[in-house]
């Protein structure tokens, strides 16, 4: 730290989770320290010039790890089960935590994902209960573990939307939690600004639910256009990725359980429901 002023070292900082945390940590009174594996890359030097600190390090490298921790008060760290693959993001996990702890690193905010604590069975949270395991037996100063649901932003890949259908092998009426990505960041930034009161919190976060058909209709109002909800076989899905069918199969069965209601409550904003996001998209 430099005098008074807490350094924040974020993970991912360009990327979603983490750029989203930027966003919404600055003005709050920290240094905030960029991470990533390419720092002349065109989104690393945006955050140079909004007067965010940029910094070399890999997941995968412990040693840059610690050089990007150097006099950090607090750690945001985040982790991408699709570019890594389980074992790998469990083992960044649990480096990024122990270089944090053994560098002495006073607040460790960790990205999780929602219902990682209920046994699911799916591979890719599964893997994060694991690391969520190895915070808490850190035993940091002070640490928050933050559970995300479904990001909204994942329906309009070419995993969801292709040209004018939704296509998911959810049952129609499955209705799945989501969040947009930039109120993930709204969330995780109370927990660097009220570090104390959120010590030792571990908090699912959601920003609305819906079915896939609700989501086709949506998506229809907002991009003056009809786009329809096709399901399709798990079978398909599953020749893919079974970590993503397990996924999809407890959607339908159990599915996540934010409050959301209680999350407004506490945190003092509404979180954009999918209606919200999907004009915010369509203007952009």
């Amino acid at each position: 730290m430099t005098g008074n002023v807490r350094t924040v070292l974020i993970t991912g900082a360009t990327g979603a989770q983490g750029g989203s945390l930027a966003r919404a940590l600055e003005g709050k009174g920290f240094k905030l320290r960029a991470m990533t594996r390419k720092p002349q890359g065109d989104a690393a030097q945006a955050l140079l010039r909004k007067g965010i600190e940029i910094v070399q390090g890999d997941l995968d490298d412990e040693a840059s790890l610690a050089r990007a921790m150097e006099g950090a008060w607090g750690v945001f760290a985040v982790q991408n089960t699709w570019e890594a693959g389980v074992q790998r993001e469990e083992e960044q996990g649990k480096r990024i935590a122990r270089v944090a702890r053994e560098r002495g690193v006073q607040h460790f905010v960790y990205s999780s994902v929602g219902s990682a604590h209920r046994s699911t069975g799916i591979p890719h949270f599964d893997n994060k209960w694991r690391v969520e395991e190895t915070v808490r037996q850190l035993a940091f100063p002070s640490h928050v573990i933050f559970r995300p649901v479904f990001y909204m932003e994942n329906l309009v890949s070419p995993w969801f939307l292709n040209g004018d259908k939704i296509l998911a092998a959810m049952k129609p009426e499955t209705s799945l939690q989501m969040i947009a990505v930039d109120d993930i960041g709204r969330f995780v930034a109370r927990g660097f600004t009220h570090a104390a009161e959120m010590n030792r919190r571990e908090i699912d976060i959601a920003g609305g639910a819906a079915t896939m058909p609700q989501v086709a209709a949506t998506f229809s109002r907002a991009m003056g256009k009809t786009i329809e909800f096709a399901r399709i076989p798990i079978e398909d899905v599953r020749k893919n990725s079974e970590d993503f069918a397990l996924m999809v199969e407890w959607f339908d069965r159990t599915g996540y359980d934010a409050d959301v209601a209680a999350l407004q409550r506490e945190f003092g904003f509404k979180p954009k429901t999918l209606e919200d996001w999907a004009r915010e998209k369509a203007r952009a």
